[in-house]
């Protein structure tokens, strides 16, 4: 009995702090859907909710004030990273915070611990890149903690997109709607910044992973969004799976 224990225990435990959804009051669409599209079944997702609420800075405190029990949470299930979801959590937070944040909790518990412009500027500095267009549906007001982040790791944004959107317009688009608008900023991003080097599709509350091999394909030039950033950095840059075939260029090139 034990060998089917055995064949059926993941060899990767992947732990993530989703920011948005309080658990029984709203619908938590998908959580994992795409990530197994590029991931193989033996890497386990353990995801539990910040319950960010929206995105303005009063609100980022308050859920950040639940971190420490959400990585605890984690610990709890063995997970072999930790992911601080959520790009307009570390837009607030801003590039330093953030970092002493991963910090602190890596030398406490000993787990890598990762966020997603973290995993952004890795994988620009790998691809060789300098310049990036972001495809933001945000307020102006997380807009400029994006721009302020990723310029803050030696990068230049060159152009970036606008919708207006708070974390209550974006958790209200239906499924077909997000995915079409990620797909829509992106086209957008890339044409209002036609010499950027990248172009970047943030945001978990519309899966974007289709944007990737579609604006690559349009406008040659690598595409990235906060998954295929982050499967890179904590799965296939340090070895753990393969690169994935047929996701974009960044997920393809291995280490």
């Amino acid at each position: 009995m034990e060998k089917y224990l055995q064949q059926l225990l993941p060899k990767f435990r992947y732990g993530d702090i989703a920011p948005r959804g309080r658990s029984g009051r709203e619908v938590m669409r998908g959580f994992g859907y795409d990530f197994y599209r590029i991931v193989p079944t033996d890497v386990m997702l353990f995801t539990i909710v910040m319950g960010l609420t929206e995105f303005d800075r009063a609100a980022v405190e308050k859920a950040v004030e639940r971190y420490e029990k959400c990585v605890q949470a984690l610990l709890r299930e063995k997970v072999n990273c930790i992911i601080l979801g959520g790009v307009p959590i570390s837009a607030q937070l801003g590039r330093q915070r953030v970092l002493k944040m991963l910090r602190e909790t890596e030398e406490k518990t000993g787990v890598p611990c990762d966020a997603p412009f973290e995993s952004l500027l890795a994988a620009m500095k790998h691809l060789g890149l300098k310049t990036i267009a972001v495809a933001s549906r945000w307020v102006d007001d997380v807009n400029r903690g994006v721009k302020a982040y990723i310029e803050e790791g030696g990068f230049r944004v060159v152009g970036m997109t606008t919708r207006g959107q708070w974390g209550v317009d974006s958790a209200a688009m239906s499924l077909e709607e997000g995915m079409r608008t990620a797909l829509e900023v992106g086209r957008e991003a890339a044409r209002l910044a036609p010499d950027a080097d990248a172009i970047f599709v943030p945001g978990g509350a519309a899966i974007s992973l289709h944007t990737v091999p579609a604006l690559e394909e349009e406008f040659g030039k690598p595409a990235f969004n906060n998954l295929n950033v982050e499967v890179w950095n904590n799965l296939i840059r340090p070895g753990v799976i393969p690169p994935v075939q047929g996701w974009g260029k960044l997920l393809a090139s291995g280490r």
